[in-house]
This record gives structure tokens, C-alpha cells and sequence, in this order.
């Protein structure tokens, strides 16, 4: 049973109203510390009060959990340029005015931020990514997060000077309801898959040939290219049916949800993009990947071969020199080491290197996310070029498909994953994204096998087989 005990937000609310007479709006974020509860029926809970768009996060160590509810601010633009800039800027503007009442000491707690960054805001935009804006990020008005077991309530109000008091006793209704409503048991029924259509693979395969070519007629050394399954289902699907999947499927990857506009993308990624806690920053290099044996000789026996590949080793050096690099240029030290260890999952085997760096404690995340965007893995090399390339010759549109996505709380603590691994689900419609790396001596027949055990762990989650 969670109780929710009487509040410094009363006061907050009363606060920020005064000093919205002078300012535009004024934030005030409340943390409780409460008992555990269970993060995925929280996220249920908003759906059943209709209370707006939400997310979900888990990191890799499933020692944080995240879930938001409703949307208290939203931070976007459609801006090509400068927009990890203008989150930044529009982050600090509404934190330094902001009333935050919390006298807890641990991370991702109080005005946290939740979103991310499309992969490439100069791509053309298609009607598949119309619901999310390149750049888009939600304070929610509730926020429930679990750190090392415990569990924490935050409450977010915007507050104007149009407002009044009826705004607490509104919100206390309100919280109380959401808190009253995970205890409520539901059932969904699975959505079932009536059709899946590869979305022209012949000319995607051509793609690859072609772009083999260029590379060996040119000074790239590496462009990533993806592609699409698209999934038609009997009814719309449940969010909530697909993130308890993978959550039981993908133990040890970031699972994320994010929804906009009634659409949500959706993801099981094994990549930390950068995390930082305090002046600590964490990176990791994965690129490389082979699938899991039938039997534990196999398996070993295809990480042995991995492990040992010039092409995926090669690959993989690429992103150890990118990651160090931009490390480098905001850390004091920066440690790697030597030589790449097996990164294992449910269907998949990567390279791995883990990178950490301590760098200034006012260094932003979002200026290593923009440093490390996109990585070598998921654009290539040289960083630029292959991105001009990929926009080019790549018929998908990926939205927020290889893009960052993830957390930063009012104190600058945060994490993002790359987002892969990932669908977006679309009512009773999903698009799934996969792709691969490729370099000069790539064969098109086998980097289309590649992506279709990339598709695996989103194609397992929403109920279907391998293609």
C-alpha cells in the first residue's frame, strides 16, 4: 500500500504563482520517498486515468527504473542545427527558476528530463515520423523512479499567474486516483500478427552492392545502412503487453518506451551512448555482432569467431577511436582497455569495450551526446561523409531509430542509450528497424542475414517468429 503523506507542494504551488506574476510560468517538483511498487503497473496506471503521454526507462543493471506519466514540459524543435544547444539552454532556463523541494541525495529524481534526438534532422521527414519532432524531450508530471530498490514519487506543476488553488487540490485528486489505480488488476489480450512485409529488400541488398563499390572507389571507410519490417497486427497493441516482454526477453539491455501523439517507440538496446554521474563519464564501444549457437559449443564457438574476425574487429577499432577521441577532448583521463571483450544477449553476441573518463563536473552529458552522435556503429566513417551518404542512398527514414535517447536530471546526473534494437508502434501497425555496417570487402547476402537477428529481440516481443 502506497501512502502519500502531506506535502511541501501546497506551499510550492502558492509560491511559484507570485513569482509567475513576473515571470512567463514557474516550475515546482516535489520528490517523496514511497513504498516499492511496480514500475510497469505504474505505467498502466496512467493509460487507464488517460492521463497523456508517458515513457519508460530501465538501464542495463536493472538498478534504475524510470516512468513517467503525463507531460508537465515539453523541450522540442525541429531545428537542424544547435539542437543539443537548445535543450540545453531551455533546460537550465526553466531549472534555475524552478522551486524543487528534495532532501533525498540519490540520482533521477525530482524535474527529470525524458527524450531524445531523431538520427539525422537534415533527412527529409516522412509521414512514419510525424508524430515526433528531431528533437523532443518531456518533464512528466508524475515521475516514479526506483534506484537500488527504492522507490521515489516526483510531482511536477507548471504553475502561471492565471493559476489558483483549486491547481493543488486538482493535483492531489489526481495523484491519489494514479496511486489508487495500480492496484487494479487488467488483462490485454495479445495482439496478434496478420502480416509482415519486408520493405524492399531486393533493392536494399542492391543498396549494399552498390555502396560496396563506392567505398572501394572512394576515401569512406565505413556507412551503416538499415532497413524496415513492417508488422499489421489484428488490433491495436498493447505498450504495456510488448514492455513486459521484453523485460522478461532482454534482461540486460536498456529497455525504453516513449510515446508522442498516440504513437511510441519502443526498444530493447544493449548500447550505452554516455553516462555520466557526477564528473564520471561511462561510454561503451559496441559494433561487431554475431548470433548465439543452439548449444553452448556453439555459442562458444561463434564468440571464438568473433572475437577473432578482421572485418568485425576492424569495425569495432573504429568506434574504440571515435569514442576515445571525443572522450578525450572534455576529460582529464580517460581509460580503455586493450582489447574487446563478448558482450552476450538473448539472441545476439557483440565486441565490447567499456571507455570512462572524469572530465569537470559543469561538462553537460548533452555536449558528449552531441560529440559522440552518431557513433561509428551506427553512421561510420568519416563521421560526416557517411551521414551525407546515409541520407543519400538510405530509403528510411529512421526517426529516432540510431538516435540518442535517455535521461538528465536538474542536477546534470544522467544516461542515453542508441536507440536500436527498436519498433514504433503505430495503433495496430509497428515498424522495426535494423542495419549494419558496411565496408569494403561487406557482402549483401550476409549483412541482410545480420539484420534479420537484429530484428529478433522487437520481433519476439510483439509475438512473431524469425523471418
Amino acid at each position: 500500500m502506497v501512502t502519500m503523506h502531506d506535502t511541501d507542494l501546497k506551499e510550492g504551488i502558492q509560491e511559484a504563482i507570485k513569482r509567475a506574476s513576473s515571470l512567463k510560468s514557474v516550475l515546482v517538483s516535489e520528490v517523496q520517498k514511497i513504498d516499492l511498487i511496480n514500475p510497469l503497473k505504474f505505467f498502466t496506471s496512467g493509460n487507464k486515468m488517460n492521463l497523456g503521454e508517458r515513457f519508460f526507462w530501465k538501464d542495463t543493471e536493472s538498478q534504475t527504473y524510470l516512468v513517467g506519466i503525463g507531460i508537465c514540459k515539453k523541450i522540442q524543435s525541429d531545428q537542424g542545427t544547435d539542437r543539443f544547444f537548445h535543450v540545453e539552454r531551455e533546460r537550465k532556463r526553466l531549472i534555475e527558476q524552478a522551486l524543487i523541494y528534495n532532501e533525498y541525495s540519490v540520482n533521477s529524481v525530482g524535474p527529470i528530463m525524458f527524450g531524445g534526438f531523431s538520427f539525422d534532422p537534415l533527412k527529409k521527414k516522412t509521414e512514419l515520423w510525424s508524430k515526433f519532432d528531431d528533437t523532443q524531450f518531456h518533464i512528466p508530471k508524475y515521475l516514479l523512479t526506483i534506484v537500488d530498490g527504492q522507490g521515489y514519487l516526483t510531482t511536477n506543476i507548471l504553475c502561471t499567474q492565471h493559476d489558483d488553488f483549486q491547481l493543488y487540490e486538482k493535483t492531489m485528486i489526481e495523484r491519489q486516483a494514479l496511486i489508487h489505480f495500480i492496484s487494479q488488476n487488467s488483462t490485454v489480450e495479445n495482439a496478434r500478427i496478420v502480416e509482415k512485409k519486408e520493405i524492399n529488400p531486393a533493392e536494399w541488398k542492391q543498396a549494399v552492392t552498390n555502396l560496396v563499390q563506392r567505398l572501394n572507389e572512394g576515401t569512406l571507410k565505413k556507412t551503416v545502412l538499415a532497413r524496415e519490417l513492417r508488422l499489421y497486427f489484428d488490433k491495436d497493441v498493447s505498450i504495456e503487453m510488448v514492455l513486459e516482454h521484453l523485460l522478461g526477453e532482454q534482461r540486460d539491455s536498456f529497455i525504453f518506451a516513449f510515446e508522442t501523439g498516440g504513437d511510441c517507440f519502443i526498444g530493447a538496446s544493449p548500447e550505452r551512448l554516455i553516462k555520466k554521474t557526477g564528473s564520471t563519464f561511462l561510454s561503451t564501444c559496441l559494433a561487431g555482432s554475431i548470433g548465439r549457437g543452439k548449444s553452448q559449443a556453439e555459442d562458444e564457438e561463434l564468440g571464438q569467431a568473433l572475437l577473432n574476425d578482421s572485418k568485425n574487429l576492424k569495425e569495432h577499432q573504429y568506434v574504440v577511436e571515435m569514442i576515445r577521441d571525443a572522450m578525450e577532448s572534455v576529460c582529464e583521463t580517460v581509460e580503455i582497455p586493450n582489447h574487446p571483450k563478448l558482450l552476450t544477449i538473448r539472441d545476439i553476441q557483440h565486441l565490447y569495450t567499456p571507455v570512462r573518463g572524469i572530465s569537470d563536473k559543469n561538462t553537460s552529458i548533452l555536449k558528449l551526446v552531441e560529440k559522440l552522435h552518431p557513433t561509428p556503429a551506427l553512421g561510420g566513417l568519416p563521421k560526416q561523409e557517411a551521414v551525407k551518404m546515409i541520407r543519400e542512398i538510405e530509403e528510411l527514414d529512421r526517426g529516432f531509430y540510431a538516435g540518442p535517447i535517455g535521461w538528465m536530471d536538474y542536477k546534470e546526473n544522467g544516461e542515453f542509450a542508441v536507440a536500436i534494437r527498436s519498433a514504433l508502434i503505430q495503433g495496430n501497425e509497428a515498424s522495426l528497424f535494423a542495419g549494419c555496417g558496411i565496408v569494403k570487402d561487406s557482402n549483401a547476402e550476409s549483412e541482410y542475414l545480420e539484420t534479420n537477428i537484429k530484428f529478433k529481440p522487437m520481433l519476439s516481443a510483439l509475438g512473431g517468429v524469425n523471418l
